[in-house]
């Protein structure tokens, strides 16, 4: 498994699940059109962008190329690249009739195409010397510090994402996966709550 130092953004949860059988990377779904309408998440996507940079992989569709053009608008092209997948035509095993347009989305990719998109798209490949699993943010640090496991916790977790301006419905998976991405475990660890 290739890691990724930039966040990939997909459309869905369908595309995040196929992506992180391929990529250790931190993954967020836009919900689809739901993007439009969520500052948090865009807010969320603009601070990810600031500390790691953002891949954009969307689905080739018209849908697909929707959500990329909105996000172009709202976070600084600089920190953006650009992961395109090929027009393939078929349906996903899980769908019952192809797409309206009937190409294949990123869910349908192969580990293969999806690597290759990532390549053209420059995303940055950590091999292991760049693995940093013993400084990085584990459940335990979140069980240390109160935030997950214990009786006040969900208030806990929802004060800490208000502080760092963090979308509030972040579980504590994806609060993990996002204090990951914005800041280190001696940060973290030094964080008043």
């Amino acid at each position: 498994m290739e890691r990724i130092k930039e966040v990939i953004v997909v459309e869905g949860r369908y595309d995040k699940n196929t992506l992180s059988q391929v990529v250790d990377a931190v993954i967020i779904e836009t919900g689809g059109f739901g993007i439009f309408n969520d500052s948090q998440k865009r807010n969320l996507l603009k601070k990810l962008a600031e500390s790691r940079g953002l891949i954009i992989m969307t689905d080739s569709d018209a849908a697909g190329f929707m959500i990329r053009n909105h996000l172009k608008g709202c976070i600084a092209p600089e920190l953006i690249k650009h992961a395109y997948i090929p027009d393939i035509y078929g349906k996903e095993r899980r769908k019952s009739a192809p797409s309206r347009e009937g190409k294949l989305g990123v869910e349908g990719m192969s580990p293969q195409v999806i690597l290759e998109a990532l390549s053209r798209a420059g995303a940055t490949f950590q091999g292991p010397e760049h693995r940093e699993d013993q400084s990085r943010i584990s459940k335990a640090d979140l069980y240390r510090k109160g935030l997950s496991g214990g009786e006040n916790s969900a208030a806990l977790r929802k004060e800490l994402m208000k502080k760092l301006e963090l979308p509030e419905r972040l579980s504590a998976q994806g609060l993990l996966d996002v204090l990951n991405a914005i800041m280190s475990r001696e940060e973290f660890m030094t964080l008043q709550l």
